[in-house]
């Protein structure tokens, strides 16, 4: 599924007349969107937040967690 997202992002972005001027402007706009979709975007599973938001709301309700001593096992 990825790979054909990609494929048609390169042909459509890539293609003759396109607004970009070389394979760096276009690895910049995709860099641009990634970094939109996994920061800033508002998702709906988290209550429209964005995952830094819910993150630092989580962090807030939780508490700090204890860090196990050295040798124990981390998951308990």
């Amino acid at each position: 599924m990825v790979e054909s997202v990609i494929g048609f992002h390169k042909t459509e972005c890539v293609s003759h007349g396109s607004p970009f001027r070389g394979v760096d402007d276009l690895e910049l706009a995709t860099l641009s969107w990634l970094h939109w979709f996994h920061n800033d975007r508002l998702y709906s599973s988290i209550g429209c937040q964005t995952p830094i938001e819910h993150e630092n709301e989580y962090s807030v309700n939780t508490g700090p967690r204890e860090q196990p001593l050295p040798g124990e096992p981390a998951l308990r």
